[in-house]
């Protein structure tokens, strides 16, 4: 099954969007901090069902345009939706396989983010993303 990793500490911004996100059959998994980011991705099996990583930047220790550096490096087949902090531009991040949305983005709007996200991106090993309908 496709997953999505959702990066994000704030807990109620999080259910927000993994309730958003699973309306459509997304399957979710979530990691408080980039470290939760980190040994997720080490786990056997996991990076190879992930379709897209959504990150809020409002995390604790590493975060900002460094966590995306990093998720870009152990993953690189695998594009970012970055959701910014307030005053953070999309300038700030220039790779291709990355989408910025404003700090303000809400539930309904991060979902329509994601769908536009991947119905335009392919991964390099594979075809067009789209929720599965389990």
């Amino acid at each position: 099954m496709s997953t999505i990793l959702l990066v994000d500490d704030d807990p109620f911004q999080a259910y927000a969007h993994k309730v958003a996100l699973e309306r459509e059959s997304f399957n979710i998994e979530r990691a408080a901090d980039a470290s939760e980011a980190f040994i997720r991705l080490d786990e056997p099996g996991f990076s190879q069902s992930l379709v897209l990583i959504v990150v809020g930047l409002r995390l604790p220790g590493l975060a900002g345009p460094a966590i995306v550096t990093e998720l870009s490096a152990r993953v690189p087949r695998v594009p970012i939706l970055v959701i910014g902090r307030n005053g953070e531009t999309a300038s700030e991040y220039t790779d291709g396989n990355l989408r910025f949305l404003p700090s303000n983005t809400s539930a309904d709007e991060l979902l329509d983010g994601v769908k536009s996200f991947l119905s335009n991106t392919r991964r390099v090993d594979g075809p067009k993303l789209v929720p599965s309908r389990s």
